[in-house]
This record gives C-alpha cells, structure tokens and sequence, in this order.
C-alpha cells in the first residue's frame, strides 16, 4: 500500500472482462528448455516501487541468462491497465501489484498458482506472512513478496534533546507519543515552525497506514477476518481516534493536518519541523544525511507493537507462456543473494524475516528493528478495500474525520455506510 496519496475508485469495468483469463487454467505454455537459458521475460511494476524493481531486475540481469524487460506504469493509471491488459490476454509474463489489492487479482485468476514451486523453497515458512497471506485463495498460493513498506514512528532526536526530553528515548505508547509530541510543541513551537506532530487527516490511506497498527497493538481488529464488517466504531479504534483528536485540538498536530491529502504527508518530518510522527519505513534512507532520527514500533494507547505491512506483491500470469523462465526470475528475488546483497544493502525492508540480521541491516538498529517487524504486523484482507478506505469518496474518510475532527457520536451510523461498501 501506497499512503502517500489517495487512491482512486477502481474503475467499475476493471474486473469485469477480467473473468475470462481463468479460463486458461495452468496459466500457459510451460518451457521445454531449462529455466535460466536465455529466454526474455516481461514484468510489469507501479512507479510507488520503480527504485526497488529496478534495482532487482538489473541485478538480475546482470547474472543471468534469462532477461527481464521491466515497465513502469504511473501508480494511479496501473490498475485501469492491468484490467484492459487481462481483457486483451495481453498480460506480462509477471507483473507486481500493491498487496492490497492482490485477493482481486486471484479472485479473477489473474496469476498462476504457484504453491507446488513455493513448497520447495527452503525459505518458505520465512517469506512475509501478510504478503503471503493475501496471495493464497482457498489454500493456494499464488504470488511472492516483491516490496514491503511498514509503518513507524520517527522521532527527532535533536528536538527531544531541545524540548528537555530524552532523545534516546522514543514512545512505547501512543499515550507515551502524545505526551512526547506535546512537550515538543509547548516547548519550540512557539514560532509556528514546529509543531509536536503531523498525520493526513484528508487521506483514508493515511489513517489505516498509521491509525489501524495501533489498533493491533492493543490486540484488537478493525474487520472481521472475512473483510465484510468493519469494527472501527468500537474500542480501541475509538480509543486511538481520541489521541489524535485531543492532540489536533489543542494545536499540537500543526494547522494544515486537517487538509492534508495524502501527497506532501511525509514532507515536514525530514525538514526538522516534526518531534514525533509515524512514517514509512522507506524514508528512512531518504532522509537528510545529517538528521538524528529514532525509530520505535507504533504501539497501542498502553503498549504492544505492530504495523501495517504495505507494499507490493508479485506473481507469474495466468497468460504466460514462460512460467518456468518467469519462476526462475520470482524465486531469485526472495534468494539469499537477492535480499542480502539488493535489498538490504540499499536498507529495504527485506520480504523474509530469517535475515533481518543480515550483514547490511545489523550495522543500523533502526533497520533491524524495522525488519523484526514484518513477523509482527499485519495487511488487512477486504475484496472492496479501494473503494472503502482509500477512494477519497469512501465511507472510511467520511468516519475517520468526523473521529477526529467532527461528532463522533455519528460513527455508529458512518461504520453502518463502511458496512454496506464491503458487503456489496
């Protein structure tokens, strides 16, 4: 999942011709040859996970005889484009996809099931659960992990020190970052340039990125495991939406978190503007240079740890008429090799929770931790996730924001709408 900026409605006619492709069954033409002999395979990918794509697929290529012709397609116009290309049968041999939405794709039998290879990865038991999970449709497995980005709490450390806080010593409650954020803003904000926190408080995709981990970490849910009942209209969802209403009515969260959208959310923290917020992991390489920054787990209002596992998965197409080339490709990016030596030396999230203590990693705390956490969040499961929680229209915004910013006493009836959406 991409938070950054809001998600638009898949289209109504995006699925539909989709149908169709599960009549090829087996997924194509398997290679009479072996699988690295220099056959060219093509992969699709969205430009949220260009960098990390890139990178593989030129190690890749670099060592192998077999070729992979990698296309970014714009974030937005990507599922419009994977729709027209499954109407057509004109699918690449394997194309990623946000994990959110990959139960659409197996549904429509878009990717070819691959549980039989998956088995005989030795590493198997240790590939990212949630990504995993979202790929497996009634007991089958049907993709890999691609990209993994997790929520987090930074905190700049040179403000606490300014505020009179510890700066080695960052929230483990959500009580704990409220009162953190407050001391920031009481103490340096005096001049409007800096504020205790900030969050996207226009952007469905921001809240369930940073609001539902806490939610975890209390031990509680925000769905029914099926996705078709919404729980966010009771405790401790209720309870984490007071936090963060408290904190933006006393001015602590900065003027424009109300408006945020989605686009420029996670613009002020590396300007040395913001004392604690959660973020995306993968900007902690982005950062600037010179920023002393901590990384803590989102934690619950009294404790606990979780995060929300976002990012893409990747699967062979039911269209393919080189799935044993295109397996070849898919089971190297989880290798040892490829997640040490690509991954981690670049400080990505790795897609196996065996090596978070790889060479790369151990030399940065804040990346082992970051990487521990992969075992401990969560993706939520939802068939009409986009059009709930992340189209800007949705239900889900509508109640988030009257959480936070309007009368709370409408969630009953607001959780009622987000009900009727995934239930449709």
């Amino acid at each position: 999942m991409t938070p950054r900026s809001p998600r638009r409605r898949l289209a109504g006619v995006a699925l539909l011709a989709l149908a169709a492709v599960t009549a090829c069954g087996g997924g194509g033409q398997q290679d009479a040859k072996a699988a690295d002999q220099g056959v060219t395979i093509t992969m699709w990918t969205r430009a949220a996970t260009q960098a990390q794509s890139e990178r593989l697929v030129a190690a890749y290529n670099n060592s192998h005889k077999n070729q992979v012709k990698l296309t970014v397609i714009p974030t937005d116009n990507y599922q419009p484009r994977i729709a027209s290309a499954a109407g057509a049968r004109q699918l690449p041999d394997v194309f990623a996809a946000d994990v959110i939405f990959v139960p659409n794709y197996t549904s429509q039998g878009l990717f070819l099931d691959v549980t039989d290879r998956v088995n005989k990865l030795p590493f198997k038991d240790s590939l990212a659960p949630s990504h995993m999970k979202l790929g497996t449709r009634e007991g089958r497995l049907h993709t890999l992990p691609h990209t993994l980005d997790l929520s987090v709490w930074f905190w700049n450390k040179d403000l606490y020190a300014k505020a009179g806080l510890d700066p080695e010593k960052g929230p483990t409650t959500l009580k704990e970052f409220a009162e953190q954020a407050t001391a920031v803003d009481e103490k340096l904000g005096k001049d409007g340039k800096v504020h205790g926190t900030f969050f996207g408080g226009n952007c469905g995709g921001c809240y369930v990125f940073t609001f539902w981990p806490s939610v975890w970490a209390a031990g509680g849910q925000v769905m029914n495991a099926e996705g078709t009942a919404s729980l966010n209209d009771q405790a401790p969802m209720t309870d984490v939406f007071k936090v963060y209403r408290d904190l933006y009515a006393k001015g602590v969260t900065g003027p424009t978190a109300k408006e945020e959208q989605g686009p420029t959310w996670t613009g002020f923290f590396p300007k040395g503007e913001i004392g604690v917020m959660p973020m995306p992991s993968t900007t902690l390489g982005t950062m600037p240079a010179d920023m002393k920054i901590g990384v803590a787990p989102i934690a619950g209002p009294d404790g606990g740890e979780s995060t929300f596992v976002g990012g893409d998965s990747i699967g062979i197409s039911a269209t393919s008429e080189h799935a044993d080339a295109a397996w070849e490709f898919l089971a190297w990016t989880v290798s040892d090799e490829a997640q040490v030596e690509v991954m981690a030396k670049n400080k990505d999230v790795l897609a196996r929770t065996d090596l978070s203590g790889n060479k790369y990693s151990s030399a940065d705390p804040r990346v082992v931790l970051i990487n521990s956490l992969v075992a401990k969040g969560q993706t939520p499961y939802a068939p009409r996730f986009g059009e709930t929680f992340n189209d800007p229209q949705g239900p889900w915004l509508r109640l988030a924001r009257e959480a936070v910013f309007g009368d709370a006493a409408k969630l009953p009836q607001l959780n009622a709408d987000i009900n009727k959406s995934l239930q449709q």
